[in-house]
């Protein structure tokens, strides 16, 4: 199979698909993920597995794909996260193109493909999908409202369609350049996930805002036909696990205004909070008027949700004033000291 795929203006080198994986209670769904990527229509150069401090998983791992072509297992080489391990899987990949499946989630057939077609534009260096949420209870919780679906990790109501320019991609259904972290660097650590803490996002945002500064002609795509379907444990369906998420949210964005400045840090965000949000309240309470199940509550939580945000927000702020900044860019390849990036 040879490694270049022709698509109409430019041709793409192959893409190298990232997995972190971080327990064993995912073993069904790390599996899934990978098939997925072994089905695609466009055929993806390597599918990398990192497994984040977990020898057990490494093992069990090492020995399913022991004998299957183009899967590689291998250690997170940083700190604990998801960061890290996320830096670890682009250190070692080959591809021009990595593109980044969240460990409980799988692609639909033509995802890479759709990815591939954005990078016909040598201006494009990151293409993001779309992510739907496959709620454990068979259906969205009745009170749960479409704004807030990033709280699950999936695209929410409000994105525009298509294929369009965005600020920054979500990163369990992404791809970039490789040359997108040369500009830039990796992940930053200290800001994102780590398995078992307090559930901070953000990462991604923060890399794509500091690779439009590295390089400002720089183009960031979602398309939309990019789908990835992920798993929403009950645990998530809890009105608890989503105070927490938005208040953890809110507390990412103020690291992430301290560290690119608040305009550029929250411009997205601003148009969601002014035009997205009135108009789901407004659903919910006209739901509510016309007796539709869950319209008082979804236009509760999204008012909770906001609150929450907004407290997580101030408080972050005061803290990251109080303590300086607390996250590391590490550039990709180079010796953990060389934070140059962060500048």
């Amino acid at each position: 199979m040879s490694a270049a795929h022709h698509h109409g203006g430019g041709t793409v080198a192959g893409i190298s698909v990232v997995i972190c994986v971080y327990t064993e209670d995912r073993w069904e769904d790390i599996l899934a993920a990978v098939s997925s990527v072994r089905a695609q229509s466009l055929a993806a150069l390597e599918t990398l597995l990192v497994v984040d401090h977990n020898v057990s998983l490494l093992d069990r791992l090492g020995k399913e794909y022991k004998e299957t072509e183009g899967v590689r297992v291998l250690a997170n080489a940083g700190p604990r996260g998801l960061s890290a391990g996320r830096n670890t899987g682009i250190a070692a990949s080959s591809g021009e193109i990595i593109a980044f499946l969240d460990d409980d989630a799988v692609a639909e057939r033509d995802w890479l493909r759709h990815f591939a077609e954005g990078y016909a534009d040598p201006k494009v260096f990151a293409v993001g999908g779309r992510t739907m949420p496959v709620w454990e209870s068979r259906r969205r919780p009745a009170w749960f409202p479409e704004e807030f679906d990033w709280v699950v990790g999936c695209t929410y109501k409000g994105l525009p369609e298509g294929r369009v320019r965005v600020r920054n991609v979500l990163g369990g259904n992404a791809s970039f350049r490789r040359t997108a972290f040369e500009a830039a660097g990796g992940f930053a650590t200290g800001i994102g996930r780590d398995g078992d803490k307090r559930p901070l996002g953000c990462e991604e945002t923060e890399l794509c805002i500091r690779l439009t500064r590295a390089r400002p002609d720089a183009i960031l795509l979602i398309d939309d036909r990019a789908v990835i379907h992920h798993r929403v444990p009950a645990a998530r369906e809890q009105f608890r696990y989503f105070r927490t998420r938005t208040y953890a949210e809110g507390l990412s964005k103020a690291l992430v205004a301290r560290s690119v400045g608040a305009d550029k840090g929250l411009e997205s965000e601003r148009r969601y909070a002014t035009r997205v949000l009135p108009a789901g309240v407004g659903r919910g309470v006209r739901d509510a008027l016309l007796a539709r199940p869950g319209g008082a509550g979804r236009a509760g939580a999204i008012v909770a949700g906001v609150v929450t945000a907004a407290g997580g927000y101030v408080l972050g702020s005061v803290r990251a004033r109080r303590s300086g900044a607390s996250f590391s860019v590490v550039g990709i390849g180079t010796d953990a000291d060389g934070e140059g990036a962060a500048a």
